[in-house]
């Protein structure tokens, strides 16, 4: 029979399965090449830009995109070819990655309301030890492109922690994966995602590799969260054996004050039974914070319903809440700021006041310093540096890292939450 079950699996993925190309400007730095180009712009040129192409997944019919951070890492640009009878060429955009995982998500950005074939995935850790896998993708840019083989072996750490993914973390097969077939699915049999393909073994022959799918959706549950629109939810899910199920609740959240509790298992949020922690969440983000969301939730034996309502995240992580634990009103330094105080990047956060016997007074902090970074984590903007101080409890120490004048240089302070 020609039409096995590894012909079906294909079909049946083939059609979510994209060629990405990106471009990327290379920058040149360093003293000589800013003088030159300040001083002789006429013949300035800019380094020729950089192509590079990869592979991806869609998974989810409102046109994200799963990949590796590598493939899509500091691109300008992301075009996507599309599968299919009549295949074409879309624009993308990126959402969130994070290069510990090498998962990044892009959007298709299609025409209003366009839906596009998704693939789904398998089970966490529903692996078998030689089950027939084929990993799909980009090889080389030649185009949609199918490699044959066997599980070779499963992730040889049970948890990777908030440790870099390393090849103990992965899935290893035999399946042919060349350069391109990155971000690529690796899919069994029934025609699930069980990995995304992430690399191969130069030294060895038949030795490819692919993030688990367990892992994959332990990425995307940080990455693609309410807080990515700038929304406040305050609640972390998990895909576990018994559905999906809230790992942690922030104190004083939407999701706290709406009674949300760790170990609730999620069956409903607006009326639909999301699949994994992807569609909820895009559940909750669709929503935003116009209206109230209903959540129905399993709890030990008890079923219950709770309503929660997301709100802007300026709305509670703001300079409110930093004067709260300071003792300090901070301003966030504007490029015309930076320039008027001498330095040569807009990078921190200025001290505009200081509370008479609070925290940073007794810090010894004072009017017009610049904290660059709060416990080693350099904050964007005050919304950032909120959300770090939030939740630290009263009398917790904090380190900032200040630019103090005569002599420049940079200090670290301890400062005493209140």
């Amino acid at each position: 029979m020609r039409r096995d079950a590894a012909v079906e699996a294909i079909e049946r993925v083939m059609p979510s399965v994209v060629n990405i190309s990106t471009k990327t400007v290379v920058q040149r730095r360093g003293y000589f090449y800013d003088w030159w180009r300040d001083n002789w712009a006429p013949f300035y040129q800019e380094l020729p830009p950089q192509y590079s192409a990869g592979s991806g997944v869609i998974i989810d019919e409102e046109g994200y995109v799963l990949t590796n951070v590598h493939v899509a890492e500091g691109a300008q640009e992301i075009w996507v070819k599309l599968s299919g009878k009549e295949p074409r060429i879309i624009r993308a955009q990126p959402i969130v990655g994070t290069a510990k995982t090498d998962v990044a998500l892009l959007k298709l950005l299609g025409e209003p309301g366009e839906k596009f074939s998704a693939a789904t995935f398998a089970a966490d850790d529903d692996l078998l030890l030689g089950e027939t896998v084929m990993a799909l993708g980009n090889p080389f840019g030649l185009g949609g492109s199918v490699s044959r083989g066997i599980l070779s072996s499963k992730p040889r750490r049970t948890s990777a922690g908030n440790k870099r993914l390393e090849l103990e973390d992965w899935l290893q097969t035999d399946a042919a994966i060349n350069p391109g077939n990155s971000g690529g699915p690796l899919i069994n049999l029934r025609g699930e995602i069980i990995g995304l393909n992430v690399a191969i073994y130069r030294e060895g022959q038949g030795i490819g590799f692919a993030i688990p799918a367990k892992r994959l959706s332990e990425a995307l549950a940080e990455i693609f969260t309410p807080e990515i629109k700038s929304l406040w939810f305050g609640a972390r899910f998990h895909g576990k054996t018994n559905g999906i199920v809230v790992v942690s609740v922030e104190a004083g959240s939407p999701a706290d004050k709406a009674g949300l509790q760790p170990d609730d298992a999620i069956l409903r949020v607006n009326q639909r039974i999301p699949q994994n922690v992807f569609q909820l969440n895009r559940e909750l983000i669709t929503v935003g914070d116009s209206e109230d969301i209903p959540l129905a939730v399993q709890r030990g034996q008890e079923r219950k319903n709770v309503t929660v309502r997301l709100i802007p995240e300026k709305e509670f992580f703001n300079a409110a809440l930093i004067r709260e634990k300071l003792g300090a009103t901070l301003q966030e330094l504007t490029a015309e700021l930076a320039e008027r105080m001498g330095l040569s990047s807009a990078a921190g956060l200025i001290i505009a006041g200081v509370d008479k016997n609070g925290p940073a007074e007794k810090a010894g902090l004072q009017r017009g310093l610049l904290i660059q970074a709060i416990d080693g984590q350099i904050p964007e903007d005050l919304t950032a540096a909120a959300k770090v101080l939030h939740g630290r409890k009263k009398g917790e120490k904090v380190q900032l890292s200040v630019l103090m004048p005569r002599p420049l240089r940079l200090a670290t302070v301890d400062v005493k939450l209140r």
